[in-house]
């Protein structure tokens, strides 16, 4: 069966909702006998009873949720804030669920939606993949939004928000060695990531071997311990080992711009100077970059407009205008203060910064 609703376990059980409802709220006035089989008819249904009796009658919700993983990046912020707006506006409920990263975020998409009778979801953030079979107990319209999918089926199969993460990588590391550099560190997610921070991996590789320049995996800092993944400390941490274990590096790039002020902060307490002694990049277009001195050379991701297109993209789901797509945005390089052109010549390579209207793929 799927979705079980009240009604569903009243008809299994030859009674009334109101019954059904008094045996879930223990109430007095219904036997032993008649209360025990409606509970084993919602064990063996997996029915999952609403919070409230008001909640229960609701059949008509409207609500919409957003599971969200990595909730102190400050881009999410940004990106509920304008999802909010047009729920708002269309009249919709927004549940915001936060989702730990050991957490199977399947799962409580499933919960949650059996729980406010949802009608679409929106997942934030994090690394998805999971089995046709397990998708297929959720029974709403959901989007994927800033998770880039590896495999090509994915991309056919799942309705998507997000930028090429490889091609934008591939974009701010080639920038560094237009500029001269070819001893280009890198500071990114866990080794074991199969996430964005591996798309980003394969497109600083990438940007090398195009290059002709030999990959050096001793410059490749992968986060370790209990460090919060795309964070300050850890863009810290993992930069002062790297100057402590005396690798000799030109410039850095950092998998987000957190990490990128984690850097430059080591560099700086290391005595080195930026962007005289080592350029620093980072990745996503945050306020910190450009407010940062000297202000950091980034790759910005049109936030408000994906986030626009995510919440769009679920109405027209939930509506079935559309079928489900993968729309894909262009970044933006932003040049900042904090990266040298260490040619002889020192004309460099001339980088237009605009945006570019995102893509159905």
């Amino acid at each position: 069966m799927g979705n079980v609703t009240i009604k569903d376990i009243a008809q299994i059980c030859g009674v009334g909702v109101s019954t059904v409802s008094r045996a879930m709220n223990n109430h007095p006035d219904i036997n032993q006998e008649t209360k025990d089989m409606i509970m084993q008819a919602i064990e063996q249904n997996n029915y999952v009873p609403n919070n409230s009796a008001r909640n229960l009658k609701r059949t008509d919700a409207k609500a919409i949720a957003v599971l969200v993983k990595g909730i102190s990046n400050p881009l999410f912020n940004r990106m509920i804030k304008v999802i909010e707006q047009v729920t708002q506006k269309e009249k919709y409920e927004l549940v915001l669920q936060h989702v730990d990263d050991n957490q199977d975020e399947v799962t409580v998409a499933i919960e949650l939606e059996k729980e406010k009778r949802l009608r679409g979801i929106i997942f934030l953030g994090g690394y998805f993949s999971h089995s046709e079979e397990k998708l297929r107990q959720m029974s709403i319209p959901f989007v994927l939004s800033t998770i880039s999918l590896v495999e090509e089926d994915e991309r056919q199969e799942y309705a998507s928000v997000s930028v090429d993460d490889i091609k934008e990588s591939y974009r701010i590391v080639n920038y560094l060695i237009q500029n001269g550099h070819k001893r280009i560190a890198v500071v990114g997610s866990r080794k074991d990531d199969e996430s964005i921070g591996w798309l980003r991996l394969q497109g600083y590789r990438k940007a090398l071997e195009q290059n002709h320049i030999q990959i050096d995996e001793d410059l490749i800092c992968y986060v370790n311990g209990n460090l919060a993944t795309y964070s300050m400390e850890a863009g810290y941490e993992m930069t002062d080992e790297l100057l402590k274990k005396g690798k000799e590096f030109t410039a850095l790039f950092a998998m987000s711009d957190r990490m990128a002020v984690g850097a430059c902060k080591a560099i700086l307490d290391h005595g080195g100077k930026i962007p005289d002694e080592y350029s620093v990049v980072g990745f996503d277009g945050m306020d910190v970059a450009q407010y940062y001195n000297p202000s950091i050379t980034t790759i910005q991701q049109p936030v408000e407009e994906m986030a626009e297109a995510t919440i769009r993209m679920l109405l027209d789901l939930i509506r079935k205008k559309h079928k489900s797509r993968h729309l894909v945005f262009e970044g933006q390089l932003i040049e900042g203060q904090s990266v040298r052109n260490i040619r002889e010549n020192e004309g460099g390579a001339n980088y237009e910064s605009k945006w570019n209207t995102a893509s159905d793929q």
